[in-house]
């Protein structure tokens, strides 16, 4: 009994954290920044679960929601590059590139969190993810700093769903262990101007 409490602990957490905080399109409150998170390419192009969540934050974007959008995923190889095919997507959908921020080494969601609030300076977001992935994302990003509130964009439950939610259920150890001693992401770096410049246009 104890064993089966301690596993579910970390789920509950999040559960407790994210679940207030997870709204629609049309609920979530406005804020100036939307985060995505990568979720994979396919022959450079993304994977039909990130192109959705692209188009809620193009959704986002075109109803005054948000003012930037920040993509951030993995660049860790030439031949591999999540943020500009991100970046290339938003803009066919109509999503200007002066408003699309590229986070190159958002390489797991603890990662893309803190990089957000250390590197550039995002202190309240929109995240933007499927449903069963949010209410990590929301509770991680909130625990680096950044005020969240979460998009859950939902899909038909076949196979990779599935997987996707299982999936979840390791990954809340990871992400109660991250929260609670938040280590430094894998690459850090310097402070970058991107968002900050981007609001500003957005504001002229």
């Amino acid at each position: 009994m104890l064993a089966c409490v301690l596993a579910l602990a970390p789920a509950t957490w999040m559960h407790a954290v994210a679940d207030s905080r997870v709204r629609t399109v049309a609920q979530v409150p406005a804020q100036d920044v939307a985060v995505v998170f990568g979720a994979g390419l396919w022959k450079g192009r993304p994977t039909p679960y990130l192109a959705h969540r692209l188009d809620a934050a193009a959704e986002l974007y075109r109803a005054g929601k948000v003012k930037v959008v920040l993509v951030t995923g993995d660049n860790s190889r030439v031949e591999y590059d999540e943020p500009d095919a991100m970046r290339t997507y938003l803009t066919s959908r109509g999503v200007p590139d002066k408003r699309i921020v590229s986070d190159y080494a958002g390489f797991d969601t603890w990662d893309s969190c803190v990089r957000a609030k250390k590197i550039f300076g995002v202190r309240r977001a929109v995240l933007v993810t499927q449903g069963f992935h949010i209410r990590r994302a929301v509770a991680l990003c909130r625990a680096a700093g950044v005020e969240s509130y979460g998009v859950g964009v939902a899909e038909p439950h076949d196979a990779t769903w599935y997987y996707g939610g299982t999936r979840e259920m390791f990954a809340a150890g990871k992400a109660a262990l991250d929260a609670a001693f938040t280590p430094d992401p894998r690459f850090l770096g310097a402070e970058e101007p991107g968002v900050r410049e981007a609001l500003a246009a957005a504001a002229r």
